[in-house]
């Protein structure tokens, strides 16, 4: 399927890889926001947040994400210090696109219980994983639909055939470690995610033939992901920053059109 010989197109991404795997790379990415931070449980926090809250014009993604962090300032002392009621007057008048402040008060309530019950997000995560046999997609589907239920504009549905891509950008920013994610969910694999599939990715993915698909769902993100794994089975992720930077920052795709 591939566009480009295997051991050609391997080379392509490595020598992409080493020259723009770096943070001088993110801006403009929500991901920026985390690198602010150094308590686990803010950087969790702040990567659900903004993970969820990309979807749309980049400056507006940025825009919302830095109003709420004002706004509760030190995440994790703010979760788990305010109630329901606090959270919803806070964030009372917000608004990013389709998503209303009362959303972004309980996704932050959701965290507070999470918290409460089990010390941390990655520590319900990890266990739903292993009571799974380690399937991520029925990992997110347990975590995300039983636990953050009243977030429907935050929170994508698998099982509703999308690619999840704010899930599994958040997934990756957390599981993966390199000089741009920041790896702190340990003991899951960067073999078991998948690509954060957004029009960035599906365009470069159409052009190396990982895809002939056209739409942006699910079952293109695994095929484009089963493709990656090809060429790199433990961490077929491996190349998603650097490949969508191609689009965020305007570069030219020339390279690729061998």
């Amino acid at each position: 399927m591939f566009h480009l010989n295997r051991r050609v197109l391997l080379e392509i991404l490595e020598n992409l890889y080493l020259r723009y795997n770096r943070r001088d790379y993110v801006s403009p990415d929500p991901l920026q926001f985390l690198y602010n931070y150094e308590n686990f449980h803010d950087i969790e926090i702040v990567a659900l947040l903004s993970a969820s809250l990309a979807y749309g014009n980049v400056k507006m993604i940025l825009k919302s994400i830095e109003k709420i962090l004002n706004i509760i300032n030190v995440p994790n002392e703010y979760v788990k210090s305010a109630s329901l009621d606090k959270m919803n007057k806070d964030f009372y008048d917000f608004k990013h696109r389709f998503t209303k402040g009362n959303e972004i008060a309980s996704l932050l309530f959701s965290i507070k219980n999470i918290y409460i019950r089990h010390g941390s997000m990655y520590t319900l995560f990890l266990k739903i994983f292993k009571q799974s046999n380690e399937n991520i997609t029925e990992t997110i589907k347990i975590f995300f639909n039983n636990y953050f239920s009243d977030c429907s504009t935050l929170i994508p549905n698998p099982e509703k055939g999308s690619a999840c891509k704010r899930i599994f950008l958040f997934l990756r920013w957390l599981v993966r470690k390199d000089n741009v994610d920041l790896g702190i969910w340990k003991h899951i694999l960067p073999s078991v995610l998948i690509v954060p599939l957004d029009t960035h990715m599906l365009k470069i993915a159409n052009l190396l033939k990982l895809t002939d698909r056209k739409n942006n769902g699910f079952k293109t993100a695994k095929e484009i992901t089963e493709n990656f794994a090809k060429l790199n089975s433990y961490d077929p992720v491996k190349y998603d920053f650097v490949l969508t930077r191609f689009g965020i920052r305007k570069m030219s795709l020339d390279f690729l059109q061998q």
